[in-house]
């Protein structure tokens, strides 16, 4: 069963209780910088293991110390699904920066 998209209420009520997320193009997005590439990179694997539990995997852009995570549910035409609201909270949860 596919997911349902998120009215763009929905989704703006719920990114107000996410800091630096944004919500444009039908997606949620946020960048997010560390001291040097390895803590970009540590990021990066650390929030793989909250992607494959909810088997939910983001779009991701890496640049030196800047990882841009993405986020949209393929299976619901690319549109904001609250997985999508759920893996941002747990992303949000662990990051230290």
């Amino acid at each position: 069963m596919a997911a349902l998209p998120l009215s763009p209420e929905a989704v703006a009520s719920k990114v107000a209780n996410l800091p630096g997320w944004t919500y444009a193009d039908d997606a949620l997005t946020k960048t997010f910088e560390f001291a040097n590439f390895r803590a970009a990179v540590s990021f990066i694997v650390r929030m793989a293991f909250y992607a494959e539990e909810l088997n939910h995997h983001p779009e991701l852009a890496n640049v030196y110390n800047r990882v841009t995570i993405t986020l949209k549910t393929h299976d619901a035409g690319d549109k904001v699904t609250d997985l999508d609201v759920q893996l941002a909270q747990a992303i949000e949860d662990f990051v230290w920066v």
